[in-house]
């Protein structure tokens, strides 16, 4: 009984469930006196091999019946079973083990072999403790063993795996090449430990160094890793270079080469390049992997072009090449980011059906899909069917349910979600996320007070809140006019030592800007940049808006001008904030100017800078320059508003134009503008003035009408209302 009680504690120190398969050995022993059963160290042996090489191996019972004979009865097994036992368990992986039998080697004064060494490298290595690792290092060397590359590249994937990739390359510097010579292994581990902390300049320069201190050519590997980090950091050029390098070299790119330079176009937004490297690869006789085909798909459903998608799905397919987690979970991301929910659920089911079994990141996807066009029936279906997969939903997935609640205005249903999360353990706790989603909810549907109590409750158990807590509220509070609320909580995050950031700062600012609080808006501006806080262009714009819409121009440019000197560099709404405030003060040569000058510093102009400039120029009746300005804005790729065409259309009226009316006008329907009651009196108006020698009915053509049930309003129906507002105007006698 005792040795039973004994062995029962060993086994639960070690999370091993006590069993009586565990005392398979010991309930043999029981039967006689230990010091008969022990005095033979071969039966010992015996009995902590088989342990180990069953078909089911009992790792854990070995160590316990080791532990028990050297602590208990003070025998020992052999030192070759002893080593045995190091190198079995770091083989199977069972590192915390091995390093335990280590242990009792030590006390036990068992000498370790050089495997067994070589094994204790791997285990420190892979319980993260590298510098252990090259302790052991030592004691080989100490021993007389001669070091071989293997421990070496051991040694070197524990440092670099651990952000020790300086001392890694180090310690490769500090070895007797005459001893032990580094090989391609050792350079690709410690350039991927490079890469990976984003040091690729020092990546490249190993790499030659060692090319000319070890003389040895990297390989297909090697440029890979550097493709993969140059590719990381937007070098998209100096990647493909490298392709070019390998060629000239007599390398031939594999497969793993083109999809990590596939993989980081398509990254960057290259897609199209990435696709004419597969058909490279193709050309050259180097079978795509299904890894290629997924890098290509998710680009293509990222840029929501679904035909290229399609396509390439389907020629992976006829390739032999099955689809797997990813390439699956690239379309579902695609297709639910374009609007096509429904469509994502489909090709969901159709990986069910095909056995793929999704992990959780497919299932938020998937999740985050639904939510985001309101579909909350299926994403709570989607949830249900999760669970009985098995799969347990993370904070990730409950936060997608809770934001997709709430901006569906369900934000009772959020609460409830929300308080289950706390209160049930089957579900899992939320995070400070999942209270800034729900207090933003409540928030935007004006459940202050119901949000306040989340906050206040989050605060008292002094868990749950960040300055995005503090921010949301606060911002909330200002907008609905309470200030003094809002300045209890500011006063209450600099009590919790919370920093406030840009965001904060910036929230702030333009609630009071928005209140017509300028003063205060200004006052505060001034003391946080005291404190240190650099504005941003946001809070810029907010104030110079604010300033701008109160008349106070001159302030307003002096922000600007601020901003200019450097104090912040301007961008596209601050240059429309102020040329539109010089407009407005019929200062049209000075909006000229601003607008000039923003070309001139790389901005380029948007939809909302030509509007008001086109509109100006057109009531002033500089229509040469309107129409350039026009002109400009169309081949820039943007859209003029009707408002742009109103005042066009306007400004060639009064100056007789009639040949420019009519082209706008056709324009205008090629591109299917939509007419409001503003545009169709300001088309009206334009036909009554045109030449009466002219056929209204032939010259005009048709066009949308923006209204309730959506119809179209041809040509002829806009002649009878010019008709029966002008009936001296002659038309066709058909109407």
């Amino acid at each position: 009984m005792i040795i039973r009680k004994q062995i029962s504690n060993i086994c639960l120190s070690f999370q091993a469930p006590f069993n009586t398969q565990n005392l398979f050995f010991i309930k043999r022993f029981s039967e006689t006196t230990p010091a008969k059963v022990y005095s033979d160290t071969q039966k010992l042996d015996f009995q902590l091999r088989s342990l180990c090489e069953t078909p089911n191996p009992q790792y854990v019972s070995a160590v316990s019946l080791l532990n028990h004979v050297i602590d208990d009865l003070g025998q020992t097994p052999s030192e070759s079973t002893c080593n045995f036992l190091v190198v079995t368990l770091a083989k199977s992986k069972e590192y915390n083990l091995a390093l335990r039998v280590y242990s009792k080697m030590r006390h036990a004064q068992i000498l370790p072999r050089f495997l067994s060494l070589a094994a204790l490298v791997e285990c420190f290595v892979y319980v993260h403790k590298p510098k252990l690792a090259i302790g052991v290092l030592g004691l080989m060397l100490k021993n007389g063993y001669k070091v071989n590359v293997y421990v070496v590249n051991v040694i070197l994937k524990g440092l670099c795996e651990n952000g020790m990739v300086v001392k890694a390359i180090k310690f490769v510097w500090g070895l007797d090449m005459k001893e032990v010579t580094p090989d391609i292994v050792s350079l690709n581990t410690l350039l991927r430990g490079l890469c990976k902390e984003k040091k690729i300049q020092e990546a490249l320069g190993l790499r030659f160094s060692m090319e000319k201190v070890v003389n040895f050519a990297p390989n297909s590997y090697t440029y890979a890793i550097l493709m993969e980090g140059l590719c990381s950091e937007g070098r998209l050029d100096d990647a493909i270079g490298l392709l070019e390098e390998m060629r000239k070299k007599g390398l031939k790119a594999d497969v793993v080469v083109y999809s990590t330079l596939i993989n980081g176009l398509c990254n960057k937004g290259y897609v199209s390049r990435g696709k004419e490297l597969l058909n490279e690869m193709l050309e050259n006789g180097i079978s795509p992997s299904v890894v290629t085909y997924s890098c290509l798909i998710n680009g293509f459903c990222k840029q929501g072009k679904l035909k290229e998608t399609t396509m390439l799905y389907d020629d992976m397919l006829d390739r032999g090449i099955q689809p797997d987690i990813v390439t699956f979970t690239g379309m579902i991301g695609g297709l639910g980011n374009n609007g096509m929910a429904k469509k994502a659920m489909e090709l969901f089911n159709l990986m069910i059906h095909r056995g793929e079994e999704p992990g959780n990141i497919t299932y938020n996807i998937l999740l985050r899909a639904l939510c985001k066009e309101g579909l909350l029936a299926d994403a709570f279906h989607i949830l249900k069917l999760m669970i009985e997969k098995g799969k347990t939903p993370d904070a990730i997935t409950y936060n997608t349910l809770v934001k997709g609640l709430c901006e569906s205005g369900k934000v009772d249903d959020a609460m409830t979600l929300f308080d289950s999360m706390l209160g049930d353990e089957t579900y899992v706790q939320p995070d400070v996320i999942t209270v800034n989603v729900l207090i933003r909810g409540l928030c935007k549907e004006g459940y202050l007070d119901k949000a306040g109590k989340i906050h206040n409750k989050m605060v008292e158990n002094k868990s749950l809140v960040d300055i995005g807590t503090f921010t949301v509220l606060i911002g909330a509070y200002i907008k609905a006019g309470d200030v003094v609320k809002a300045f209890e909580l500011w006063k209450q995050l600099n009590q919790l030592n919370l920093i406030p950031d840009s965001i904060t700062y910036s929230t702030i600012i333009d609630g009071f800007c928005k209140l017509s609080a300028l003063n205060i808006a200004k006052g505060l501006f001034l003391r946080f940049r005291k404190k240190g806080y650099c504005p941003t262009a946001f809070d810029y714009n907010s104030l110079m808006d604010a300033l701008c819409k109160e008349g106070s121009l001159e302030q307003a440019r002096t922000l600007f001008q601020e901003m200019l000197d450097g104090s912040c560099e301007p961008d596209v709404i601050s240059y429309n904030i102020i040329i539109g405030s010089t407009l407005e003060a019929r200062n049209l040569q000075s909006a000229k100017e601003l607008f000039i000058d923003m070309s001139q510093r790389g901005l380029n102009p948007d939809a909302f800078t030509f509007s008001i400039l086109i509109n100006r120029l057109s009531k002033l009746g500089q229509l040469e320059e309107a129409k350039k300005l026009f002109e400009r804005m169309n081949a820039s790729g943007l859209t003029p508003d009707i408002t742009v065409y109103d005042c066009l259309l306007k400004g060639f009226s009064l100056n007789g134009e009639t040949e420019e009316i009519i082209e706008l006008l056709h324009k205008m329907a090629s591109k299917g503008i939509e007419l409001d009651l503003r545009l169709t009196s300001t088309i009206l108006e334009c036909l009554c003035n045109i030449s009466e020698d002219l056929n209204v009915e032939e010259i005009l053509p048709n066009f949308s009408k923006k209204n309730s049930e959506g119809f179209s309003i041809p040509c002829s129906e806009l002649l009878m209302k010019l008709q029966k507002s002008h009936p001296k105007l002659q038309l066709d006698s058909a109407l």
